[in-house]
């Protein structure tokens, strides 16, 4: 039959797109009811039977038989003249079923059914495409380097689709060649007209948050949760990690052994330097494990204005700031305090006479020394000069136990 060439060309959409049967059918059923209205004024009428997989298609037209002289409804009543000349014994108010060819419909007809359809297919997958992306925002998403701009790559994925990797959302470091494979996180997926247009990222503290659960098994079973994220992109990243089991190390699974676990996530961030720490609801313990390397002497804490006055000795400054201001930047953000570092004096502040914490090895357990050098408390004077309050906010220690330590310097002084 003469429709099978226009429905064998349908069917190339079928197989080109992956669009099911079912969702194929409406949309071919849709396209010719809406050229049936334009060339009869009315499809109620009509019967559509389509058979994509075979490329088959039948539309049958209902009409019931009315004496000659009473015919008002053409396309829904047929004369019994007419009738009669399809079958011999038909009689008035009797249906009749014709089938209608698409030549019927006339050639421009044809032309732009065919349009629609090409139309409303793209329609239907790009829906699909928004609806696919828009669900996997925030995952990780690999694809292939297909071209190279100077504010823009294009990258295309396994099945054609395009995704965009803006300049602003690639590290510094970043070079790519065409056939590359790029990981990054689905960052947005917004309408360009009809078009969605897929932006990738790069610089996302999600994207270093996704590499955590993919890179390390505990953190993607849930045994370790990853509380917060920072980073300037290609330069340096702060990461704050907790268990509810107090049997794993956060830290250390993390990092792995000679820092074996996270060196993968570091040479695919462009060997951007990341920090991890023990997150804990202890504030000041949390600043000063946030500006780690530095060693803190002590924090004053401002909780209404979310400032906190931070003091080192002069040679942890610098540690403190760290390059370019990056550290204590990062250490900001990451613990949501103004950070202000006050500089303590070496010679003026006396510390000549200090001895330091290790000489203590035998009145103090080694543990409880490397708890107060956790919090670059690592000589009597430095401890001495803490309130009691102030160190059991700041480590983990009972005041118990540090009150028995306070004593046993207080002693070596006195003596």
């Amino acid at each position: 039959m003469e429709n099978l060439a226009l429905i064998d060309s349908f069917s190339e959409f079928k197989d080109d797109k992956l669009i099911d049967r079912v969702t194929l059918m409406a949309i071919l059923e849709d396209v010719f009811r809406n050229a049936l209205k334009k060339k009869y004024g009315s499809d109620d009428n009509f019967d559509i039977i389509i058979n994509p997989d075979k490329g088959d298609m039948e539309i049958w037209r209902r009409r019931v038989i009315v004496a000659d002289e009473d015919l008002d409804f053409e396309n829904e009543e047929i004369t019994l003249t007419e009738a009669r000349r399809i079958e011999a014994d038909f009689e008035i108010g009797e249906e009749v079923s014709e089938e209608v060819k698409l030549i019927d419909l006339g050639r421009r007809a044809i032309l732009a059914l065919r349009q629609n359809l090409i139309s409303k297919i793209h329609e239907h997958d790009n829906t699909n495409l928004y609806k696919q992306f828009k669900d996997i925002i925030g995952d990780i998403y690999t694809a292939e380097v297909h071209h190279v701009r100077p504010r823009v790559v294009i990258l295309v994925d396994d099945e054609g689709n395009e995704i965009v990797l803006p300049k602003e959302k690639q590290i510094p470091s970043d070079f790519f060649r065409k056939g590359d494979n790029v990981r990054g996180i689905i960052e947005s997926v917004e309408l360009k007209g009809n078009k969605p247009q897929i932006i990738m990222s790069r610089t996302s503290e999600k994207f270093l948050e996704k590499l955590f659960e993919q890179e390390i098994p505990e953190v993607f079973d849930g045994l370790i949760t990853v509380k917060n994220v920072v980073r300037i992109p290609g330069e340096k990243a702060k990461v704050a990690v907790d268990s509810y089991d107090d049997r794993i190390d956060p830290v250390g699974a993390c990092v792995g052994m000679k820092g074996s676990r996270i060196h993968g996530i570091v040479r695919e961030l462009g060997n951007e330097n990341i920090d991890v720490i023990n997150y804990t609801s202890n504030i000041q313990l949390y600043i000063t494990r946030a500006l780690s390397p530095a060693k803190v002497s002590s924090i004053k804490i401002n909780e209404e204005t979310k400032r906190a006055e931070v003091f080192l000795k002069l040679e942890e400054v610098s540690k403190a700031i760290g390059r370019g201001g990056h550290n204590i930047k990062l250490a900001g953000q990451l613990t949501g305090y103004e950070l202000d570092v006050i500089r303590e004096g070496d010679v003026a502040s006396g510390e000549d006479d200090d001895v330091e914490l290790t000489e203590f090895s035998d009145e103090i357990e080694g543990w409880v020394i490397e708890e107060f050098a956790k919090i670059g408390l690592d000589t009597a004077k430095s401890i001495l000069k803490q309130e009691v309050e102030d160190l059991v906010r700041r480590t983990d220690l009972e005041e118990e136990t540090i009150l028995d330590v306070i004593r046993i310097l207080k002693e070596e002084f006195d003596s």
